[in-house]
């Protein structure tokens, strides 16, 4: 009897997708070839457990890790080929952007309007789940949990997000007053696997996975080889990205300035109104422990 395969996401190496039989004689004859697969994947194959190295895909082994039999036979580590910034952005890169964005780019738009009243009582359910609790990343959660909720209601189990373009290419406003543009880009880019898990968190209520073409090893590597100066240009933050994005997309769209989603969704105005109720006026902290020890859930 053949042995199941059970396979989440997609895999790749080098630049070539692999099929599921391609994968079946890898694991099969050639069991060292997965240590440079790419893509985001969680697969079990008979005694085998493997996982894509940024964990995109939620699986039950590590990020990166190949086992067998719980034994890890080595860490996954893609090596894609070497490629230009270009290439590699339309190789790798979907680009979310509003309402005149999507008739440009030909995609469906599905509005979700969030009702103020539910923010609270999402904070108390994903707050445990977080694996730093603060008023940012509480708001960006919350926020992705209404668009998991959306997500999963109209029947999709993956978002592809645009996470880790301000970290690679500087896009975030504060790096307009950095004394040290390179070392600040470092350690946005370090706390990256920390965000990953906060979104992966609330994805995972709705068993929903992330897909995170910016962190594409191609992307990365192409980013990684752009002076840090050039990332921001005459006060224009994410230059390089911005740039290429213009060959494909209206002028418009390619150079606007767009809100975090957290603030153009209302999400954190909602969270800093309950917190005002709750008589925290200027600490949301405060209202985020508040929630975390349980007496908003009893109306206290």
């Amino acid at each position: 009897m053949a042995t199941s395969l059970s396979i989440r996401g997609w895999v790749e190496e080098g630049d070539l997708l692999l099929t599921d039989d391609q994968i079946r004689f890898i694991l099969d004859e050639e069991p060292e070839r997965v240590c440079r697969f790419g893509g985001e994947f969680a697969i079990e194959y008979g005694a085998y457990r493997l996982r894509d190295f940024l964990g995109v895909v939620p699986g039950n082994v590590p990020p990166g890790t190949f086992q067998k039999n719980g034994e890890t036979l080595c860490r996954i580590v893609p090596d894609p080929p070497e490629m230009p910034l270009e290439d590699a952005i339309r190789e790798a890169v979907s680009l979310r952007k509003s309402e005149k964005s999507v008739v440009a780019i030909g995609c469906d738009l599905i509005r979700v309007e969030i009702d103020p009243s539910r923010v609270e009582p999402v904070l108390r359910q994903i707050l445990s789940l977080l694996p730093s609790i603060n008023p940012v990343d509480a708001s960006i959660a919350t926020t992705a949990f209404f668009l998991c909720e959306a997500a999963a209601d109209q029947g999709y189990d993956r978002i592809i997000s645009g996470q880790g373009a301000d970290e690679l290419f500087c896009g975030y406003t504060r790096y307009l007053e950095s004394s040290d543009l390179k070392a600040d880009r470092t350690a946005d880019i370090a706390d990256l696997p920390r965000q990953l898990a906060r979104d992966q968190a609330v994805a995972g209520l709705f068993d929903i996975w992330i897909s995170l073409p910016y962190l594409d090893t191609r992307v990365v590597r192409a980013a990684d080889q752009i002076p840090v100066g050039e990332m921001i240009q005459s006060g224009v933050r994410k230059f390089p990205l911005r740039r290429i994005a213009s060959a494909y997309l209206p002028e418009d769209i390619a150079w606007y300035e767009k809100k975090a989603m957290q603030y153009g969704s209302g999400v954190w105005k909602a969270i800093r109104d309950h917190a005002r109720e709750r008589g925290f006026k200027r600490a949301v902290q405060g209202y985020m422990n508040y929630i975390e020890d349980g007496r908003a859930e009893h109306g206290i």
